[in-house]
């Protein structure tokens, strides 16, 4: 059975004739009952939205991705918040987003209700991606990604028909919906060099986001802050900023890596991060693979010692700009 805060605002929109609140309730109550595996009831929970309306596609029911799988792509999410270096001030802020969604009702109660739009910023390979991956794994609900290649189109209205028929296909779904690279759709609508149709994009996203429900969590990432549009920040309750890890967390993250892999490097995680320093974590995490596929495959007479100390020589070479 539904929540009893959700049947009371059910009840209130019913004899108030609150349409809109109406709506939004039913599609938390269809969400409750996808998430219970109570297909059946979703699904005749779900026709009672659209009665007046035109109906939602048979391949969007019993949970499948078919009729959007061009538009997004589901992901279970394994990695966890405990598994990444954050900076502690983001750390606290997701926590504080997840115990929201874990104590909804409480919330709920005094007409209030969790947050649930983020917006990620900072340069490539530093965690915007795994950080709403791990989102997605605290809150338990299945991560989507928006698939750029499929929403966007090269005729005039064709992208806003799919960004639209995209949220239709989450509402009714508790989860994680990601856009990254979020500057591709989220433009500047001042910039005079874009045309009219991506200012009509961009209208038409912001009202998706403000109209959906709060059991639905949108992530955003985006290296290019500057190009969005003004709009976009103020449509986002969290706004978080990852940027390239420390010199400590570079130790932190080389020292948990070791651990991970059962190897021990042969050199302290603080003298290699002194020569790491610049490195993203998506750059560290490939050195660490980088070091322990040499060592295997040297086996069994590995120098884990030389291979640590030539790997740190080749992407120490590596991350220098090119002489001109």
């Amino acid at each position: 059975m539904a929540r009893s805060d959700l049947l009371i605002s059910l009840a209130k929109a019913g004899t108030t004739g609150d349409q809109l609140q109406f709506r939004k309730t039913l599609e938390a109550i269809v969400a409750e009952e996808r998430a219970k595996k109570h297909e059946v009831l979703a699904n005749q929970l779900d026709s009672l939205l659209y009665v007046n309306g035109s109906p939602r596609p048979a391949d969007y029911r019993n949970g499948s991705t078919s009729g959007v799988q061009d538009l997004c792509v589901e992901l279970m999410p394994q990695r966890s918040l405990a598994d990444l270096f954050l900076p502690d001030i983001v750390l606290a802020a997701c926590q504080e987003l997840v115990e929201e969604h874990a104590r909804r009702e409480v919330l709920r109660s005094h007409n209030l209700s969790p947050r649930h739009r983020a917006l990620l910023v900072g340069p490539p390979g530093n965690g915007k991606t795994t950080l709403a991956e791990a989102l997605a794994h605290a809150l338990m609900v299945p991560l989507f990604v928006a698939r750029y290649d499929g929403l966007i189109g090269s005729y005039l209205g064709e992208t806003t028909v799919r960004l639209r028929k995209l949220f239709d296909f989450v509402r009714t779904r508790s989860c994680v919906l990601f856009f990254d690279e979020f500057d591709t759709l989220g433009k500047e609508r001042g910039d005079i060099h874009e045309t009219g149709e991506i200012k009509r994009v961009v209208s038409s996203l912001l009202l998706q986001i403000d109209d959906l429900p709060s059991h639905v969590v949108v992530v955003t990432a985006t290296n290019h802050p500057e190009l969005l549009d003004r709009a976009v920040w103020r449509r986002f309750q969290l706004r978080l900023s990852l940027p390239a890890p420390t010199k400590v967390q570079v130790a932190k993250f080389l020292e948990s890596a070791g651990a991970r892999m059962r190897l021990e490097f042969g050199m302290s995680p603080r003298t290699m991060a002194d020569r790491l320093e610049g490195l993203s974590f998506a750059e560290l995490e490939e050195f660490t693979t980088d070091i322990a596929r040499r060592y295997v495959l040297t086996l069994p007479d590995a120098n884990l010692k030389r291979i640590v100390r030539e790997r740190l020589d080749q992407w120490q070479h590596r991350s220098q700009p090119a002489q001109t």
